[in-house]
């Protein structure tokens, strides 16, 4: 399983949301399987976006095209911080 992690500040979180949800079929399609989206308790404005990918080559060929690129823009992302990972384990107590 392969995740990314996504931390990154938002100019309006109802805004950003809007173009998130549109993207949902590019995620998919790019090979996005599940994810999580967060906030920090204190800035509701600062998004963390959890994902699962079929792979960490198809992820980064998502996140860095040009066409993502211009899509954060659109959405108002400040500075975004990619995280590539790899399960080690998984459980549940």
């Amino acid at each position: 399983m392969e995740h990314v992690l996504i931390i990154h500040e938002v100019e309006d979180y109802e805004a950003w949301k809007k173009i998130f949800d549109a993207a949902a079929s590019i995620r998919k399609n790019a090979g996005e399987q599940r994810y999580q989206v967060l906030k920090l308790a204190n800035n509701p404005n600062k998004i963390v976006h959890f994902s699962e990918w079929t792979s960490i080559s198809a992820a980064k060929a998502f996140f860095e095209s040009d066409k993502l690129i211009e899509i954060r823009k659109q959405a108002g992302v400040k500075a975004p911080d990619f995280l590539y990972l790899e399960l080690l384990e998984a459980g549940v107590l």
